[in-house]
């Protein structure tokens, strides 16, 4: 995948260097859990930040527990962070012109890079959920981490399923700006019938427009084999393939995700159709 490398997108929120409840773990460094919640507390009750009197020149503390520090960052994540920097705004700015063209306004997202656990609007979450949108603060997560999960554990290595795994999120929030959230908490969640899997499906549909539309654009420059990286991707976490590693019997009524075969087929729709419509699972 072709593109250009540049600084960090206006729209990326950078908590790597936080550690305590908002972030890159549960806890203090050096206080433990019990001590944290016992500042917390008093933080609450007395209106001021006693984290504070734990700090040092380098680091600041917030009255919700969480400290902050200069984020130590290795080349490759700052090559990372450049590459989702530019996926993000290139796919907003996609969604954006979409969504004008149909007589709707886009409101852009944020995107947070996190270190093993965060607190969203959502709730907490550790690095193991995965990438994640938050409709609450309209805002997505993600542990650069993850990518490597992404080649090593589930055999999905390049740039376009790096890119794949933003698109998606920012799928949830075109879905989340058009209200198909909403529909989606009608009738039955789990399943391979469920809402749950008719959004998630929905979103990889969605980001397969992206693909398609960006490249035909300009915006980036994408080929057949890097099509095929975003398909594998896609059916690389799909529910049957989760199952089947983890050792434990394939599920279809525990299905929140879809399969392997319903993820790559709604991706690939979304990329050779280029259109929205196209992507109305909840009416498939």
């Amino acid at each position: 995948m072709k593109w250009t490398p540049g600084g960090q997108s206006s729209n990326v929120e950078d908590r790597r260097g936080q550690s305590g409840f908002g972030g890159g773990g549960i806890g203090v460094r050096g206080l433990g859990l019990g001590g944290t919640v016992i500042l917390l507390i008093l933080s609450l009750v007395f209106g001021k930040n006693f984290f504070s009197l734990l700090g040092s020149s380098d680091s600041a503390g917030s009255s919700d527990g969480t400290t902050s520090a200069p984020v130590q960052s290795t080349p490759e994540e700052d090559r990372l962070v450049s590459f989702v920097s530019f996926v993000l705004d290139s796919t907003q700015s996609f969604w954006s012109s979409q969504l004008q063209a149909n007589g709707r306004q886009y409101q852009p997202a944020k995107l947070v890079l996190f270190r093993d656990a965060v607190r969203s609007a959502c709730g907490f979450a550790e690095s193991a959920t995965g990438p994640f949108y938050c409709p609450s603060d309209q805002k997505v997560y993600v542990d650069l981490a993850f990518y490597q999960e992404l080649q090593q554990r589930f055999g999905a290595p390049g740039d376009f399923a790096q890119a794949y795994v933003i698109a998606h999120e920012l799928g949830h929030h075109v879905q989340h700006l058009l209200g198909y959230d909403e529909q989606g908490q009608r009738g039955a969640v789990q399943g391979e019938n469920g809402s749950s899997v008719r959004l998630e499906l929905q979103a990889d549909c969605l980001a397969g427009v992206w693909g398609k539309l960006a490249d035909n654009q300009g915006n980036v420059t994408v080929t057949q084999a890097q099509v095929a990286e975003a398909q594998s991707a896609a059916a690389a976490v799909g529910d049957d393939r989760i199952e089947a590693k983890a050792g434990v019997q394939v599920d279809p009524e525990t299905w929140t995700h879809g399969s392997a075969g319903q993820r790559r087929s709604w991706y690939t729709r979304g990329f050779d159709s280029g259109d929205l419509d196209a992507c109305d699972t909840f009416a498939a």
